[in-house]
């Protein structure tokens, strides 16, 4: 990790295109200001923590719930002419 010492007014550039300033500093709070591109994301790291979390709930999914849905778009097992209406 780096570590950086900036005042009210610095900024620090990041891969050519990400600007951070630093706003404002109260007590234990700093205000910075970002300057990105428009297709850039950013997420605070509890949002994209919580987005993860999801997403790797999501894959798991339910085995047998997809097992029957499989099963449903295969048609009948085990008769050729059932599958092919012949």
């Amino acid at each position: 990790m780096l570590y950086l010492t900036r005042k009210i007014g610095e900024s620090v550039i990041i891969n050519d295109n990400i600007e951070v300033t630093v706003v404002d500093i109260r007590g234990k709070s700093i205000k910075l200001g970002f300057t990105f591109p428009s297709d850039a994301t950013v997420l605070r790291r509890e949002i994209f923590e919580r987005i993860q979390e999801e997403n790797r709930a999501a894959a798991v999914g339910d085995d047998e719930a997809l097992t029957e849905a499989i099963k449903g778009a295969a048609g009948p097992a085990g008769d050729p002419k059932k599958e092919t209406g012949t």
